[in-house]
C-alpha cells in the first residue's frame, strides 16, 4: 500500500465520528451530535457544492468536514483513493457509517457522489502502465485530478468549496536522515503539490467567493520526532503554497485559500504511522498534546469540522492565506510542562 497511507493527523484522509472519545489516552474524533458545536445554525450553505479530496472512512478530519458542511446544507461530494474506493462505497451502501452520519437535526448526511481520485496524477497521461494494470485499480479510470475536475464540472457545473484532506508519506516512519530521495519527493508530491494541482484544476470551475482549504500539522514548523519521511517538509511546503495560492487564485478566480493546522487525532490512517514501544506514534502525540496544551481537553474531529465550516463560509469572506491552528493552543507553547525539568526542585 502506498505508504503509511493517507495520513490523517490533520494530515490525512478519513475522518472520525465515533460517539465518544477513546479511553486510556487514545482519543479520537467526535462527540455526539447533540454535544457538537451548532455553528451550522448560523451558517447556511444551501445551494453550495463542496468537493472533498481524501475521504475513505469515518475516522478522520475529512469526514468531520464533510459532515459540518452537510449540516449547513451544502451538497457534499468526495474523492477517494482508488484502492480503497470499493470498500468505502460498500461501507456507505451497507450503512456501516450510519451512526457517524447523523447530523445535528437528526437527519443523515448524504454524500451525493464518490469519485475515484489519485492525487499524485495530474492528467491521464501521467498514470503509468503499472498503475493501470494494478488489480486495485481494475475497472477504474478517470481518477487523475484533471479528469475528476472535469467529471465534477459535468455533474454539478461550478462548485463553491474545495477541501484537500489527504497526505501520503511512504517513508513516514523513517527519520529524515534515513529518508530516500524518492520517499521525500513522494511525500511532497502526494501531500503538498496535490493541493496546488487541485487548485489549478478546480479553480476555474469554482464560483467567485468560493473557498479552498487544506489540512496541515505543527510538524511544519516544530520538530516532531516520529513524523518523518519528509512529511514535515511537505507540510511546510503546503503552508507556504497556501499563501502563494491565496494571492494567485484570489486574483485569477476570486477564491480564498487557507489551511488548518489541526492537532493529533487517532484516525485509522494516523494509526498506521508506527509504534514507539507499547504505544503508537499518534497515541503519544495525543497524550503529549493534552498534557501540554493551554486547553487541557480532548480534541475532537468536529472541532476541526466546525472551524473548517467557518473558513469555507461567507463569515470568513475576508480571510485568505491563513494557517488557522485548531490544536487546543499547543502551537503556542515553547516549553513542555510535563518535562522532567519542570519537576526539579527550585
Amino acid at each position: 500500500m502506498r505508504a503509511a497511507i493517507v495520513l490523517a493527523l490533520a494530515f490525512g484522509t478519513a475522518s472520525a465520528f465515533v460517539t465518544r472519545p477513546f479511553n486510556a489516552g487514545i482519543r479520537a474524533a467526535p462527540r455526539t451530535a447533540a454535544a457538537a458545536p451548532r455553528m451550522a445554525a448560523s451558517i447556511d450553505l444551501s445551494g453550495k457544492t463542496a468537493f472533498i479530496a481524501g475521504v475513505a472512512d469515518s475516522t478522520g478530519y475529512g469526514w468531520a468536514i464533510a459532515k459540518a458542511l452537510a449540516d449547513a446544507g451544502a451538497t457534499v461530494t468526495v474523492g477517494t483513493w482508488p484502492p480503497v474506493l470499493q470498500i468505502f462505497q460498500k461501507s456507505l451502501d451497507n450503512g456501516k457509517f450510519a451512526e457517524d452520519s447523523i447530523l445535528s437535526d437528526g437527519s443523515t448526511m448524504e454524500i451525493a457522489k464518490v469519485y475515484p481520485l489519485d492525487a499524485v496524477f495530474d492528467t491521464a497521461e501521467d498514470v503509468p502502465e503499472e498503475t493501470k494494470n494494478n488489480k486495485r485499480y481494475a475497472g477504474l479510470d478517470g481518477y487523475s485530478i484533471s479528469e475528476v475536475a472535469k467529471a465534477v464540472e459535468a455533474d454539478y457545473g461550478k462548485i463553491d468549496i474545495l477541501v484537500h484532506s489527504l497526505a501520503n508519506g511512504p517513508e513516514v516512519v523513517k527519520p529524515l536522515l534515513e529518508t530516500s530521495r524518492n520517499g521525500y519527493l513522494m511525500a511532497s508530491s502526494a501531500s503538498a503539490y496535490s493541493f496546488v494541482s487541485l487548485v489549478q484544476k478546480f479553480g476555474p470551475i469554482m464560483n467567485e467567493g468560493g473557498a479552498a482549504l487544506s489540512l496541515t500539522y505543527i510538524a511544519s514548523e516544530r520538530v516532531i520526532p516520529g513524523y518523518g519521511g519528509g512529511m514535515s517538509s511537505a507540510k511546510a511546503q503546503l503552508e507556504s503554497d497556501t499563501r502563494t495560492l491565496a494571492w494567485e487564485a484570489g486574483r485569477a478566480h476570486g477564491i480564498r485559500v487557507n489551511t488548518i493546522s489541526a492537532g493529533p487525532l487517532k484516525s485509522r490512517a494516523a494509526s498506521a504511522i508506527g509504534e514507539k514501544g507499547t504505544k503508537s506514534f499518534i497515541e503519544y502525540a495525543i497524550d503529549y498534546s493534552k498534557a501540554n496544551s493551554p486547553l487541557a481537553r480532548d480534541l475532537y474531529s468536529d472541532d476541526v469540522g466546525a472551524s473548517a465550516l467557518f473558513m469555507c463560509s461567507p463569515l470568513a469572506v475576508g480571510v485568505t492565506g491563513v494557517t488557522m491552528y485548531v490544536d487546543n493552543g499547543l502551537h503556542a507553547m515553547g516549553l513542555a510542562v510535563d518535562s522532567a525539568a519542570m519537576q526539579m526542585d527550585a
